[in-house]
């Protein structure tokens, strides 16, 4: 097995990080091994125990988060009444420098799957100090191109899921921003047009990501399948909270940034994000980054190779 053996956390806790909201943090290996942070996808999927196995726990202090509305974290975006506004790029950036904090943590590695690629990277544009380096899969850098791609444009790729996408829309609606537009439905009053909003949402993400075991079963569950989608349309409607400019991409834009923080990014390579070569462009902009392709592989961090990979690149870290 590539994985390191199933642990149990030796810690953990809800941090008040204010505006109502309280995160769940697990701490799990060696408490003075190195710092490594881990940033979970979605937005809105939470983290699994999946994470823990790519670090050598007797090497590492592994520390966990479910993101703002997701998971253990309080208040849950599946509940009509939690407040979206103060669930925002920035929001979540200033909770992991405050978990940080409180953890007595000066810098500490990185490591994030799809949207967690997105947050962490910008986390280490804004915070370059404190990130001692950066371990990426399923990358994406949360650009507009990127969405667009992943909702209007695969519809040329599967025509038949995407003809019953659009269609779930109110027709004056399906010709703009579909992710906006999907993300107006879950904010409607009525409970029903939420519920069918976001079990179509989670349909179109089921045809299009070829999954992996136990994530489709999850969008079973009403509760992870509403805050989910409505978590990921509030992101994906509003260009990630990352600011103008970001057709192309501001993380993108701000890889130089990255310059002097050792970074790995393991991509399968069949992962639809390839499409616009945002991983292959972000890794020629990072000086310093490796670039690990998976032959055959798409969007899943635990597929053969990736994870080997994954486990290479925290082993090859482990030391610094």
């Amino acid at each position: 097995m590539p994985l390191y053996p199933e642990i149990e956390p030796y810690g953990h806790g809800m941090l008040d990080v204010g505006d109502g909201n309280r995160v769940h943090w697990e701490a799990c290996g060696n408490p003075r091994g190195k710092p490594a942070l881990v940033l979970h996808g979605g937005p809105g999927s939470g983290r699994t125990p999946y994470f823990r196995r790519v670090f050598d726990p007797a090497a590492y202090r592994i520390v966990l988060l479910d993101q703002r509305g997701c998971g253990r974290s309080t208040p849950h975006a599946s509940a009509y009444d939690t407040d979206m506004s103060v669930n925002t790029t920035a929001h979540v950036i200033a909770d992991l420098e405050l978990l940080r904090r409180h953890l007595g943590i000066a810098r500490w590695l990185v490591w994030g799957v799809s949207w967690g690629s997105v947050l962490g990277l910008r986390y280490a544009q804004t915070h370059p100090g404190v990130v001692s380096e950066i371990v990426l899969t399923g990358v994406a850098t949360g650009s507009n191109a990127e969405v667009a791609l992943l909702t209007r444009g695969l519809g040329r790729i599967f025509p038949e899921a995407f003809e019953r996408f659009v269609g779930e829309l109110p027709a004056g609606e399906r010709d703009g921003d579909l992710a906006a537009a999907y993300n107006r439905m879950i904010e409607s009053p009525d409970p029903a047009v939420r519920e069918r909003a976001a079990r179509a949402w989670t349909d179109w993400e089921t045809a299009t990501i070829p999954a992996p075991p136990g994530s489709v079963e999850r969008f079973e569950d009403p509760r992870f399948r509403m805050g989910f989608a409505r978590t990921v349309t509030h992101y994906w409607g509003n260009g990630h909270f990352l600011g103008a400019g970001n057709d192309e991409g501001v993380v993108l834009r701000d890889a130089p940034v990255l310059k002097g923080i050792p970074g790995t990014l393991v991509q399968g390579g069949l992962d639809f994000g390839n499409l616009l070569g945002t991983v292959w462009r972000l890794h020629h902009a990072w000086p310093g980054s490796e670039l690990v392709v998976i032959d055959e592989v798409g969007h899943d961090a635990g597929a053969p190779g990736v994870a080997e990979a994954l486990v290479a690149a925290t082993d090859g870290y482990a030391g610094r």
